[in-house]
């Protein structure tokens, strides 16, 4: 028997999740069984505002749970806020936390999960497996459909010395449950329901040209592309209509499973490198960036891509690559616009001057190291530059 090349086995971990109208009622049933006394409810002034706090925190109070609230979250968590959350988990005597909102109160509180048993400070644990001790009972219930931090190994967080995001990538921070309703959804707006839908789109889509993907990992991007694709319109033009805020929830939990698995590419390092030093929405940067991106990658992930366009059923004429190339990035690029997306990164106020240090930050990112093309530094400038 020959050895086995250990460099293509492949592992799927995912939370248990449970999928559907009304799950985040079960929050309080969880943390029960968890044996949980007190949590720290991670969330921010918008979800608090839209009304998703108080049936949640009711399902807690029910079985005798106590709730200890922190809304200090920015769209793109500091450290600094890490930290504080840290003190208020430590000094209010929890022993849970929840996370209830999108991406921002999601990562915070892993964030806040790790430093509660692991010590020292959150840059600390920036990379792949850098997190020692598990995190407390953790739930995450999300409100956006798009993130997928509620089943991934990702956290990212804004290291605001040095301006750049950081990536912690580690089992330590998949919740112990995500409870995925997307009745949640409904209050977003249409801007945040583009932002959140093109960020599925973008983590389906960097899973599945990603170096580390796998049979299971693409199925799961195909189907939220298609997904998206089918969708994501009338979830903006239609807020209420659940059945389409049903089905993009699950084209982010597709992509979350797939990500979170075969990680990301040069999009997200890139977006990354962009939301900590201009503090620029994510989901709209790797809308920007995708395209330009895919155009890059496309000699390295031609077998992926051809795939994914004849999945969307995209006429794809020719034998050679250009022709092929040229009809998906014109389907991608025509999604965008068809959500309002007509923006620039100068629109959103990046000049040529930043592009060194956005660059830099970006070669560094965790997400680098599994895009099907390993650019250099010059490479992501001149990217950066046809974004602009």
């Amino acid at each position: 028997m020959e050895t086995p090349d250990f460099a293509n086995l492949r592992k799927f971990v995912a939370p248990e999740f449970v999928f559907g109208a009304g799950s985040r009622l079960l929050a309080g049933q969880y943390f029960q069984n968890f044996g949980v006394k007190k949590i720290l409810l991670v969330t921010d002034p918008g979800i608090v505002a839209a009304g998703w706090l108080d049936d949640v925190r009711n399902s807690l109070t029910e079985r005798a749970i106590d709730v200890e609230i922190y809304e200090n979250i920015d769209p793109n968590p500091r450290d600094s806020q890490i930290m504080e959350g840290v003190d208020r988990f430590q000094d209010s005597g929890c022993d849970g936390i929840l996370a209830l909102g999108g991406g921002s109160p999601m990562d915070a509180a892993k964030g806040i999960g790790i430093v509660a048993t692991n010590n020292g400070n959150i840059l600390d644990y920036e990379g792949v497996d850098e997190v020692p001790n598990p995190i407390p009972p953790f739930i995450c219930i999300p409100t956006t459909a798009g993130t997928s931090a509620d089943v991934s190994q990702f956290g990212i967080i804004n290291d605001t010395y040095r301006k750049t995001k950081i990536a912690i990538i580690s089992k330590a921070v998949i919740p112990d449950a995500a409870l995925i309703d997307f009745e949640t959804t409904v209050t977003m707006d249409a801007e945040l329901t583009a932002c959140t839908g093109l960020d599925a789109l973008t983590h389906a889509i960097e899973a599945l040209g990603s170096n580390a993907s796998s049979p299971v990992t693409d199925l799961h991007a195909l189907e939220s592309v298609r997904l998206v694709f089918g969708h994501l319109k009338t979830a903006i033009e239609e807020p209420t209509n659940l059945q389409a805020r049903e089905q993009m929830m699950l084209a982010s939990l597709f992509a979350g499973l797939a990500f979170s698995n075969a990680s990301l590419g040069a999009v997200h390092a890139m977006a990354h490198s962009l939301g900590g030093l201009l503090d620029l929405p994510h989901g709209m940067c790797n809308a920007i960036l995708l395209p330009h991106v895919m155009a890059y990658n496309f000699e390295s992930a031609t077998r992926q891509y051809i795939n994914l366009g004849r999945y969307l059923g995209l006429d794809l004429p020719g034998d050679n690559i250009s022709s092929p190339k040229v009809v998906l990035l014109d389907a991608i690029q025509n999604l965008g616009r068809e959500m309002g997306f007509n923006k620039t990164l100068g629109d959103l106020g990046v000049k040529p001057e930043y592009l060194d240090d956005l660059a830099e930050n970006a070669m560094r990112d965790a997400c680098m190291v599994t895009n099907p093309r390993i650019p250099n530094k010059d490479e992501i400038k001149t990217i950066y530059g046809k974004a602009l």
